[in-house]
């Protein structure tokens, strides 16, 4: 064991990617153990919009002064990245917009925004039968702990392995946010392949040691998995 490092090593731990910080160089396999989605559109459709504007009648104010208060002023972010806990986010939230939020109205406002992508759910189906899968998001822990009201066909294919940033107390794009949550799934980097719309997310993870796809459309994600000999044709 290293110098430093105390606590149990997990399998398939790589000392070369396994710190929080910059990557190594390290040589890459291409055996795919995991793959690893991001959840806000790619495995649901994510319109913020129609959250902002349930929270703004709630709150008996308007899209404009939500949007600034929660997003614009950075303060989601706090509960990405694992800043503020989930009972002070929820206090927090209510404080900036000027309204006693509850949690069921919190989670309603998130269930309103999200729409299941039937397709991307049936390839991750798909995936489940040769290889693991697991979901990393940029989310407070309130979005993995009540995912059943909020997303529910996700639980029955992924299980236990949802995972939000804010469970590490980092969010992507920071490798450590990834390479801590494969510590987590003991698996090793060079094995994973990881998913996500924003190309800053898929920067982060190849920082992390991570194959990653820039998601964009399910067409582009399909052959990607084909040229690795994950999906087949059907």
């Amino acid at each position: 064991m290293r110098p430093g490092f105390v606590g149990r090593v997990p399998a398939g731990y790589d000392y070369a990617v396994g710190y929080c910080g910059r990557t190594k160089s390290v040589a890459v396999t291409d055996e795919i153990k995991l793959v690893l989605f991001d959840m806000d559109n790619v495995l649901c459709n994510y319109d913020r919009g129609k959250r902002v504007a349930f929270l703004a009648e709630l709150a008996g104010s308007t899209g404009e002064f939500v949007h600034k208060a929660i997003w614009g002023a950075g303060f989601e972010f706090l509960g990405d990245s694992g800043a503020l806990d989930a009972v002070d986010y929820l206090r927090g939230f209510g404080q900036r917009i000027g309204y006693l939020l509850s949690l069921d109205e919190w989670a309603e406002a998130r269930r309103r925004s999200m729409k299941a992508d039937r397709a991307m759910l049936e390839v991750a189906g798909r995936l489940r039968e040769t290889v693991d899968i697991a979901v990393l998001t940029n989310n407070t822990t309130l979005v993995a702990d009540h995912i059943e009201t909020l997303l529910p066909e996700l639980r029955p294919l992924f299980g236990t392995r949802i995972y939000t940033s804010a469970r590490f107390k980092a969010a992507k794009p920071d490798p450590c946010c990834y390479r801590l949550c494969l510590s987590e799934l003991q698996t090793a980097p060079q094995t994973v392949l990881f998913a996500d719309d924003l190309a800053a997310n898929v920067t982060g993870a190849r920082e992390a040691g991570l194959h990653a796809h820039h998601y964009t459309s399910i067409e582009t994600f399909r052959q990607a998995l084909s040229e690795r000999g994950l999906l087949q044709a059907e």
